[in-house]
């Protein structure tokens, strides 16, 4: 291969045979994910790119497969981006996730040459499963456009029995760790990458602080909050759980009316103050990965006495989800994935922002102080049949950040990127062949 260098971005001239397909890697989660999928996919025969837009980004990355560097800023990115798909002759681009501004732009270049894009998202269906689609994700998937009698017809006699759902691949403490490694690398000062600039809103310095915090305090969050779950369970009051998120995810800035955590917060205390009585009660827990710097408990408590029911609204500190859901009558949230786990026991859901498990038949339409008063529960059947149609579709078994995790991953998703269609495609058409044979 050949290396130009122009002013913002080192090109690489590829010298393998158009025959093969051409994939560029873009930002990936934390993690050598990204880095063994490309060798995966490098050992098969095609041609693997990586464009980096930080330290942490070549950290991650094989030292033995082409990466390329990104100097310039975010303005610059979209010419920069056209310029190495034509010198690459690129066909597939690979992302994880495609809000952040970075990946937006690779979104609109994948539509407009019509190359594959390979979107990853965590699973729909966590902890056991990673989201593996084509052309967008979350508020963005096709999933959005197909409703539960489509894929009820699709499935016919195919959707399996509920199965419990299996432990998730390790623990969390990989992902805090991935986490911390890659905002330490971001740390030290670069010329290469001196016009980057973080999708996030808060410093690289705080994001790294963060992550070690977390890391540091899992003890302590530990014991707080198996003592607030212990205080919770021996009240014996019936409660509504809210599923809070991360601040910065991209579902809530980009597929809902939510800017922060802290405004469905408002929102969902001042509706159970107005549709909710004693004993009923709402507790608030925060995401495994939250690491207390919008400082939510005060916040929540603040509310909570605003509105006279500061008596009946807690507050738990990450952790597991499945004790607490297993006691509660309901779940609120704005799109999290969690809420599957909720759908999976047959709770009542009500979602605020847009989701691809926002149906008709799974969750709540009501007004929210209603449903705090009389929630609907979903139905049983089509549950079934949704989350039979994203298992044989798009929701491969593995994770992005522990060795068994990944291994177990890339197995499978290589072949899915190689096919010509994307999952749904593929198995709605092998739906129609099966039912025209007979």
């Amino acid at each position: 291969m050949i290396l130009h260098i122009e002013k913002e971005i080192i090109v690489i001239e590829s010298r393998v045979s158009h025959s093969t397909r051409h994939f560029l890697f873009l930002q990936g989660p934390h993690g050598p994910f990204f880095g063994q999928l490309g060798a995966a996919l490098q050992a098969d025969g095609h041609a693997v790119f990586k464009v980096g837009f930080n330290r942490g980004d070549r950290f991650f990355w094989p030292r033995r497969l082409p990466y390329t560097p990104y100097r310039g800023d975010e303005s610059g990115w979209a010419k920069a981006l056209e310029r190495l798909i034509k010198v690459n002759a690129i066909t597939d681009i690979v992302i994880y996730g495609d809000a952040r501004p970075l990946h937006a732009a690779a979104v609109t270049a994948a539509k407009a040459h019509g190359l594959k894009l390979h979107c990853f998202e965590e699973g729909y269906l966590r902890p056991f499963w990673a989201t593996y689609e084509r052309n967008g994700a979350n508020g963005n998937s096709p999933l959005m456009a197909l409703g539960i009698e489509k894929m009820r017809d699709i499935l016919g006699d195919d959707a399996p029995r509920l199965a419990k759902t299996p432990a998730q691949w390790g623990p969390l403490w990989h992902h805090i760790f991935y986490g911390a490694v890659f905002h330490l690398n971001l740390l030290f000062p670069s010329k290469t990458y001196a016009r980057y600039q973080p999708h996030r809103v808060v410093s690289v310095r705080q994001e790294f602080l963060a992550g070690l915090r977390a890391m540091a305090t899992l003890p302590l969050h530990s014991i707080n909050r198996r003592l607030a779950t212990q205080r919770l369970f021996k009240r014996k009051d019936p409660y509504f759980l809210g599923l809070l998120q991360l601040g910065h995810d991209s579902s809530i800035l980009s597929h809902s009316a939510f800017d922060t955590n802290k405004q469905f917060v408002d929102l969902c205390i001042k509706e159970f103050s107005r549709g909710a009585s004693a004993p009923l009660r709402l507790v608030f827990k925060t995401h495994p990965l939250d690491d207390g710097r919008d400082k939510l408990d005060r916040h929540i408590r603040t509310t909570a006495t605003r509105h006279n029911v500061a008596d009946r609204v807690d507050f738990i500190q990450g952790g597991k989800l499945g004790a607490l859901l297993d006691r509660a009558t309901g779940a609120i949230t704005i799109n999290s994935t969690a809420a599957q786990q909720a759908l999976w026991r047959g709770l009542p859901v009500r979602a605020t922002g847009n989701s691809v498990f926002k149906k008709g038949q799974l969750v709540s339409r009501q007004p929210l102080a209603e449903f705090f008063k009389s929630p609907t529960p979903p139905d049983r059947e089509s549950y079934l049949v949704y989350r039979a149609f994203l298992l044989q579709t798009s929701q491969v078994p593995g994770g992005y950040y522990t060795n068994e995790g990944r291994m177990a991953l890339i197995s499978r998703v290589v072949n899915m990127m190689l096919a010509e269609e994307d999952p749904y495609s593929s198995f709605i058409h092998r739906h129609v062949a099966k039912t025209t044979q007979k």
